[in-house]
Parts: structure tokens; sequence; C-alpha cells
């Protein structure tokens, strides 16, 4: 009896890490002739992080956009920078135009993770592509604004803000 509860006790908690991060968004915009790719993940471990993004432009071609797993492809390495935070990695590829628009993906992998890449999508189409806004909303730890918006009516009650 003890020994089947320590082994569903040790099943459950491989399971509960095996679910580590998981890309929950994958979106894109332009900002004069830079794309930017926001990836969002869940984290649950501070273990490093891999990431790939990828461009598809037909059902066998693929090319590495950017990485820290395998090497980018060379037209697009000078052009592309990434930058990670906590629950953001995000792809700026300057120079942007209509020969780089297709499928483009988003791989992640924590390290010592049970699960493998995870992934998500996006077809980029330049004429489609929404403009950035000044500062990305993922990057931004959006508890700030909740707060803030929760606060307003106790502001206009101290007479603090008037609207």
């Amino acid at each position: 009896m003890l020994r089947s509860t320590v082994s569903l006790a040790l099943l459950l908690a491989v399971l509960q890490l095996s679910h580590g991060q998981r890309v929950k968004r994958l979106t894109a915009c332009l900002t004069d002739q830079t794309l930017r790719i926001d990836c969002s993940y869940e984290r649950k471990t501070n273990n490093p992080l891999s990431y790939e993004f990828s461009l598809s432009k037909g059902p066998t071609d693929k090319t590495i956009v950017a990485s820290n797993l395998n090497v980018a492809s060379a037209p697009y390495k000078p052009r592309t920078n990434v930058n990670i935070t906590n629950h953001l990695v995000c792809l700026y590829l300057s120079g942007f135009s209509t020969s780089d628009e297709g499928v483009y993906t988003c791989s992640l992998k924590i390290t010592n993770d049970y699960e493998d890449m995870q992934s998500k999508n996006i077809s980029v189409v330049k004429a489609h592509l929404a403009r950035c806004a000044g500062i990305s909303v993922f990057i931004q730890n959006t508890s700030w604004l909740l707060l803030l918006l929760l606060s307003l009516p106790l502001l206009q009650a101290v007479d603090f803000v008037s609207l």
C-alpha cells in the first residue's frame, strides 16, 4: 500500500513538472521596416530556455531565422535580434520585405524539461501586418495596468484624478 502511494505521488510530481513551459501566443507586427514577432509562453521553472524562429515558404522549405540551438541562415543572421524576458521571446527582423513573407514558427524548449519543443505558427504577410505599438504589451507585466484601472474610482473619490 505504501509503495503504491509513493509511486502515485512520484508519477503526479513528474506529470506536474512535465508542463514546464507552453507557448501561449504568437503575434506579429511591423514598425517601419522591422518585423517583430512576440512569442509569449508560460514558464514554471528557472531552467535555461532554448528558442528557434524559423520561416517556411512551402511544405518542405524551412529556414532558421534566429536560434540559440542551431545556426541561423546567412541572409537572416545579421538582420535579427532576439530579446528574452521571463515570459516572452521577441524576434526583431530588420529590413523586412515581401520576400520575407511566409509562416513563422516559434519553438521553445526548457533544459531538463520532460516535454519536447513547444511551438506555434503564424502566417506573416506584409500587407496584412498590424503596426506595432510603442511597447509590447506582453513584455510589460500587466498587473500595474489592472491595478491602475481598479484604483481609478478610489483616485476619483479623493479628487486626485478628474475624468
